[in-house]
């Protein structure tokens, strides 16, 4: 039960970090612009490729535009 609740928050927490850096290209600084390109790309290729398709479920939820890609979809 522990280890569900675990991997449960890490997925959550791989999305709201993407949803936060998605929501700096929303802002009119371009320096912030291009933190968040940055902050968003080093993400995308940080998360395990066993939980993208969960992460993909939160960034729905978030209502984002990103979305993981991987082998196992």
């Amino acid at each position: 039960m522990r280890g569900r609740l675990r991997q449960w928050q890490q997925v959550r927490t791989w999305a709201r970090l993407i949803r936060e850096a998605e929501a700096l290209w929303h802002v009119d600084v371009r320096e912030l612009k291009r933190l968040g390109a940055l902050e968003l790309s080093q993400l995308l290729e940080e998360v395990p490729p066993a939980q993208r398709r969960r992460v993909n479920r939160w960034l729905h939820r978030y209502s984002v535009a990103t979305r993981l890609q991987g082998s196992d979809f």
